[in-house]
């Protein structure tokens, strides 16, 4: 290898463990299932995805999106050399994607090779949101299922800015429990993220806190 490639990729290895928290990785996979075959996680290191291979993983979703920054690049060569179909996607953390980007990830999430893992940094938010579409687009579960994919046991706060991703899950469950629309044809005709996110935005902390407790 080039003393350039070898630099560069050390380059990569400081940045991750120090700047992108891989140091709390290396003791913290927060891991779950979603669904038969589908896995989410944190930003896995080259060790976790080789241990997930041995065990069956074939696709990895990596939803920080393909700006060929050192968490990317080193992503996409772990699972090639392991022999990892590698997917990429770019959500927020922290805004609503509008509907043409859910429609994407929905078909993107159908057509993936199970078993797969998605993950964004933390594993918390974009994760969370992925993984309850993944469970009312894929599997047809019910609102309230799908929203504990967005909870404090993977380190979203939904008081936070990221609560308005929940958003999206509760005006779903909320229609659906009077139309009985699909979600998929909900998010085509009726989602509406900018009246989600002026809504959530007008929301007091104190009822933000309130809604998060239940």
């Amino acid at each position: 290898m080039p003393e350039q490639d070898r630099l560069s990729r050390l380059r990569d290895r400081l940045h991750n463990f120090w700047i992108d928290q891989g140091v709390i990785r290396l003791f913290w996979a927060n891991a779950a299932t979603i669904a038969p075959g589908v896995f989410r996680s944190n930003q896995p290191d080259h060790r976790r995805l080789a241990r997930m291979k041995a065990q069956g993983l074939v696709s990895v979703l990596y939803l920080r999106g393909s700006d060929d920054g050192a968490p990317f690049r080193a992503e996409r060569r772990a699972c090639a050399a392991l022999g990892l179909r590698f997917h990429s996607f770019n959500m927020s953390a922290h805004r609503l994607p509008p509907p043409e980007r859910v429609l994407t990830l929905i078909a993107l999430l159908r057509r993936i090779e199970k078993p797969f893992l998605l993950h964004c940094r933390a594993g918390a938010d974009r994760t969370g949101l992925a993984s309850a579409i993944y469970l009312l687009a894929i599997e047809g579960r019910p609102a309230e299922e799908a929203a504990a994919m967005l909870s404090r046991r993977f380190g979203h706060w939904s008081w936070s800015s990221t609560g308005v991703l929940d958003q999206l899950v509760a005006a779903f469950g909320a229609d659906h429990a009077i139309s009985g629309i699909g979600f998929e044809d909900w998010i085509a005709t009726r989602y509406d993220p900018a009246a989600i996110t002026a809504n959530f935005a007008s929301l007091t902390l104190r009822d933000r806190i309130r809604q998060t407790l239940g």
